[in-house]
């Protein structure tokens, strides 16, 4: 659905930090440009917007999965919209790049998740069958 094609941040001690993400959704190619209270917050502001949403940001964690000052950095998102929970996750060298995968990742998963659970109610309401409510 989303697909990180190039971001740029632009960040420092008097300014503030701004994103500009270069993204394929829907196999259109579009520019999102946010402002933000940090570097992570830009990317996470520009990238909420991308799709109709209510959702809420959870956790965010960063781990570096190999040692050194050139570490590869694995970033967690876990994200919530109506109930609904999922996570995300993405890696690069760069921690905004690896920031910007984890959240697209997880918005990729609750795209499909609404799909599943859109489709499941259709299911059910549009059923002729007796339901046994105790089973479900």
């Amino acid at each position: 659905y989303l697909e990180l094609i190039d971001i740029r941040i632009s960040c420092g001690s008097s300014k503030k930090a701004s994103a500009r993400i270069k993204i394929k959704i829907f196999d259109k190619i579009k520019i999102l440009k946010k402002d933000g209270n940090g570097p992570i917050d830009a990317i996470f502001s520009a990238l909420k917007n991308v799709i109709p949403n209510k959702i809420n940001l959870l956790v965010y964690q960063v781990n570096a999965i190999t040692k050194g000052t050139d570490a590869i950095a694995e970033v967690s998102v876990r994200i919530e919209e109506d109930s609904i929970t999922v996570l995300g996750q993405g890696s690069d060298l760069d921690t905004l790049v690896a920031s910007a995968k984890a959240y697209i990742s997880a918005i990729n998963k609750l795209i499909v998740k609404r799909d599943k659970l859109k489709d499941g109610k259709k299911k059910i309401f549009e059923s002729n069958e007796k339901i046994d409510k105790h089973v479900i």
